[in-house]
């Protein structure tokens, strides 16, 4: 068998292998199974599709490998979690085995196979136009504390405006007071002298 892991690297495609044609997929799909089958898209895995030469070959009556996806897993929590999407998919998850360090979670059937590269083909194509419309958003990619940062100074702006003048008012203010007050101490110095003359005159 040849291996054929999807390559994701280039934004927005997925390289499948060529795939039989066996007509329409069914449409009764419930819309958990739907739900399910595009996460499948998030799963870490490959393909595996059968050798065409031995299929062809003298041994091809007991050859019985076929197309699968195999997820691959780190840990049995890891393997019960991709057991329970994979069923949830409308699939039916065979026995895991370990590859090296690695746990294995074969799902066999050419419809696991398109359900998984068509998956993973919408997965790419929304990570392109998030990038996209992200790229065209000159406010993307913003902290939103910064974002907010304009509005925080035109506030601090307004308040400082405000309190300028009401200093402003306070002063003059102030300043109106204390010309009153000179005022009136000049008058009452005024009669003051006035008075003292009279009765120094008075006096004479």
């Amino acid at each position: 068998m040849t291996d054929h892991t999807p390559n994701v690297t280039a934004p927005g495609v997925v390289h499948r292998p060529e795939l039989p044609t066996i007509g329409h997929m069914p449409r009764d799909e419930t819309s958990a199974q739907r739900a399910a089958r595009l996460r499948l898209g998030r799963l870490p895995g490959y393909v595996r599709q059968p050798d065409p030469a031995r299929r062809g070959g003298e041994d091809g009556r007991t050859y019985k490998k076929g197309w699968e996806v195999r997820f691959t897993a780190r840990s049995e929590a890891e393997i019960t979690e991709i057991r329970e999407l994979v069923t949830a998919a409308g699939f039916a998850p065979a026995r895991p085995f370990f590859k090296g360090h690695q746990l294995i979670q074969p799902v066999y059937g050419i419809a696991a196979v398109q359900a998984y590269l068509a998956a993973r083909e919408s997965l790419e194509a929304t990570e392109a136009t998030t990038r996209a419309e992200a790229r065209t958003d000159p406010r993307a990619g913003i902290p939103e504390q910064t974002r907010r940062e304009p509005d925080s100074v035109a506030a601090a702006a307004r308040a400082a405006e405000s309190a300028a003048a009401r200093a402003a008012v306070e002063a003059r203010t102030a300043a109106e007071a204390a010309v009153r007050s000179a005022a009136e101490a000049d008058r009452s110095d005024r009669t003051g002298r006035a008075g003292r003359a009279g009765r120094a005159a008075r006096e004479r």
